[in-house]
């Protein structure tokens, strides 16, 4: 059976891009889907179905799984997927509802009340979808759900083109101001001693609390993070632990050795392809071993390329058909 999924793009907003649309593209290449795209948050472009005129009222209920259901606007499909900050009600469509961020689930937000809206939807039925393994466990904890109500499924990360003699330093950084703050003296003077730049990778909040640290970093926003990866010569992710590390797995698929925090969500997906930095690691040491290291960069590159594939969107989509039929199948047992 070809399933018929109605999938929102509004949603799972990475550093490289809308994964959604990534995962809707791959989807469609598989000859098993058939899509239907839509938007909870935004408006839709022609190609995209309007889920009606009066679609802008119910967005605020959305954000918190109340309102109307999303039945009739999309009665054809076999499964809903949503990834945003909006979870429509259904009725007797099965609701896939991937959880990529975990920060609202560790502190409530004053924009909308993730955990509530997250339990409102499991209670009617909704599957949630992790990015890893430990993000399913965190999921599980705070939300008291059962195992089989979060399945594991990563975002799709676009495989890029390869760095080619790149002599940059790139440094991500995700929700971990404080930190970098922390490491750029030491960052530039690495940069000052190998004849590099520093390029740091940052949402505009964290630019503009930080663009006084130095006149010697360049600065980028998170829609340049593929072509600042393209002068890459080693790529540092700081993140805070709650997200799905895009970044550094983006960095893996470009053939740039990188280094990344030993977060949790860290150890599980990129242990072997990046060198993981615990507190106590000297960062200069680290990256002086990445940088000049030329037997050691053709291993982290050849183990990156591979790693970088298994998050890859072609494969992403397999696992998600995976999942529809799953859920599709579930919900047709239990009616």
């Amino acid at each position: 059976m070809v399933l018929r999924i109605g999938i929102d793009l509004d949603g799972s907003l990475e550093s490289l891009g809308n994964s959604m649309s990534d995962l809707a593209n791959a989807l469609s290449a598989t000859g098993e889907c058939e899509l239907v795209r839509f938007r909870t948050t935004t408006t839709p472009t022609a190609s995209e179905m309007s889920l009606g005129a009066l679609a802008p009222l119910w967005r605020p209920l959305w954000r918190r799984s109340l309102g109307p259901s999303l039945d009739k606007a999309l009665r054809t499909v076999h499964v809903i997927h949503v990834a945003g900050v909006a979870t429509p009600p259904t009725k007797t469509i099965p609701l896939v509802v991937t959880v990529d961020d975990l920060r609202p689930l560790r502190q409530e937000s004053r924009l909308h009340v993730r955990r509530t809206q997250l339990q409102r939807a499991v209670d009617r039925g909704a599957t949630l979808v992790a990015s890893s393994r430990t993000a399913r466990h965190e999921v599980m904890t705070v939300l008291n759900v059962q195992r089989s109500q979060v399945r594991v499924v990563s975002p799709a990360v676009p495989l890029i083109a390869p760095a080619s003699g790149g002599t940059d330093l790139v440094v991500n950084v995700t929700g971990m101001s404080k930190r970098f703050e922390e490491l750029a003296p030491t960052l530039l003077r690495f940069c000052a001693a190998s004849g590099a730049r520093l390029v740091v990778v940052a949402s505009s909040d964290t630019q503009r609390s930080l663009r006084g640290l130095s006149s010697d970093i360049t600065w980028r926003s998170r829609r340049d993070a593929e072509s600042a990866l393209a002068t890459a010569r080693v790529a540092l992710h700081i993140s805070d632990g709650a997200r799905f590390p895009s970044f550094a797995i983006a960095a893996l698929s470009a053939g740039v050795p990188t280094l990344a925090r030993a977060t949790e969500i860290n150890r599980e997906l990129l242990s072997g392809a990046a060198l993981l930095l615990n507190a106590r690691d000297r960062v200069e040491e680290a990256l002086a071993s990445l940088w000049g290291d030329e037997p050691r960069r053709r291993l982290m590159i050849a183990g990156g390329h591979a790693r970088a594939h298994d998050f890859a969107p072609a494969t992403v989509a397999r696992a998600y058909v995976a999942l529809y039929r799953d859920v599709v199948g579930d919900f047709t047992h239990e009616a």
